[in-house]
């Protein structure tokens, strides 16, 4: 994965807007990255995937460019979600703080993180300037120099208890606006969204398993960051699937970590089926089950690989042709 075929420097942005109940209104917000202010198709761009929750009232767009059309198109996209996404009645059971929640930047194929940090932070200071009433908090490679990661700054927050917009403070734009809310912006080695559902209503019971797999737990898996949530009428835990730059572990077959490349620095994740295996576990050591499991999106290299085939091949709206999920 350290040079891409189609000789593209290309990235990543899983854009989580706050809306999955209007299919029509997250539709509009893909499509937006695909068009320049003139209505013309933007180049090198392509939205991959486009998964939504209905009890999450959530959606995550995968949209992937060259480097040098990114950011023009995922503005173009967040000018349409702070639209139509008013944060003041929104409602669901996933935490957010903003109509445009987070706006992640991930490389792929020629790019550096680094330069993903310097993306990240360009698209954030002409965010504001751009969305009246937008702000914006900074995490990961564009938070300098810091670089505090993703869940420290939702920690300092209080994104997990949905704090009160007025008592927050930005790093750039105005206070949070109730209709807007707070948006954070960053940068990082690719971060996959994976979710088991296990076949019960305790909420307590998910908690324990995904504290027990929690990266921070001693004996949790690296990289992973879970939540439990009532969903569907049972009980779902929801990873963070942070990738790694060490080398302590990257023998899938023994520990159940992935490795890859993007120029030259090494990479490693867990699994989705490993992560799937120890929910398993957990609960099987509960006399519960588990139901299934959802990759949102794409392990990082099939989300390198379909985007330098539906680059190479023009095809903006991917997702249709790899239909995208809805729930």
């Amino acid at each position: 994965m350290s040079s891409s075929r189609v000789g593209r420097r290309l990235a990543a942005c899983l854009l989580n807007v706050s809306e999955a109940r209007r299919k029509d209104v997250v539709e509009n917000i893909a499509k937006a990255a695909l068009l320049g202010e003139n209505g013309e198709k933007r180049p090198e761009v392509s939205v991959l995937n486009i998964f939504s929750d209905q009890d999450y009232n959530r959606s995550v767009i995968t949209i992937a460019a060259s480097v040098d059309e990114l950011n023009h198109a995922v503005l173009g996209a967040c000018v349409e979600a702070f639209r139509a996404i008013d944060m003041g009645a929104q409602e669901g059971v996933h935490p957010c703080l903003g109509a445009v929640d987070l706006i992640p930047i991930y490389p792929l194929a020629g790019v550096g993180v680094e330069e993903c940090g310097a993306l990240a932070r360009s698209l954030a200071e002409t965010l504001v300037l751009s969305v009246p009433g937008s702000s914006v908090f900074l995490f990961g490679e564009a938070d300098l120099p810091q670089k505090r990661p993703l869940v420290q700054r939702r920690k300092q927050l209080g994104w997990f208890a949905r704090r009160d917009l007025g008592a927050l403070e930005p790093d750039l734009g105005v206070a949070p606006a109730r209709r807007c809310g707070l948006t954070g912006i960053g940068a990082s080695p690719y971060v996959m969204n994976c979710n088991v559902t296990i076949d019960t209503q305790d909420l307590a019971l998910g908690k324990e398993i995904a504290g027990a797999i929690r990266g921070s737990n001693a004996n949790g898996l690296k990289g992973v960051q879970a939540m439990a949530f009532p969903h569907e009428g049972k009980i779902e835990i929801a990873c963070n699937v942070e990738s790694f730059g060490d080398h302590e572990a990257t023998e899938p077959s023994e520990s159940g970590y992935m490795a890859y490349r993007v120029c030259g620095d090494q990479f490693s994740y867990v699994s989705p089926h490993y992560i799937e295996t120890q929910v398993k576990k957990l609960a099987g050591d509960q006399g519960i089950g588990t139901i299934g499991r959802a990759l949102i999106g794409f392990t990082p290299q099939e989300c390198k690989n379909c985007a330098e085939y539906a680059i190479k091949e023009n095809i903006g709206e991917f997702w249709k042709t790899r239909r995208g999920v809805f729930m």
